[in-house]
């Protein structure tokens, strides 16, 4: 299912990603929803896709997220 906004994501996830963290999660989230939408387990490898997403653009350390420095190939 997709998710609105980021106040619909699980609790888990509003908890520990930052904002623009959980921006990046659920846009991924739905993109992929819609892109997968004949594979059995659609809504498995799209929560995939978006923690990737999310891992692209922050690092975890202990238990907080943080922003990685900008690569010459990411949007600021």
């Amino acid at each position: 299912m997709p998710y609105a906004s980021n106040s619909d994501l699980p609790a888990s996830l509003r908890r520990v990603l930052p904002g623009h963290a959980q921006d990046i999660y659920r846009e991924a989230f739905n993109h992929a929803f819609v892109s997968h939408t004949s594979e059995p387990r659609q809504e498995e490898a799209s929560h995939r896709i978006a923690w990737a997403a999310v891992k692209r653009r922050y690092v975890q350390v202990g238990s907080r997220w943080f922003a990685r420095p900008p690569t010459t190939d990411q949007e600021e």
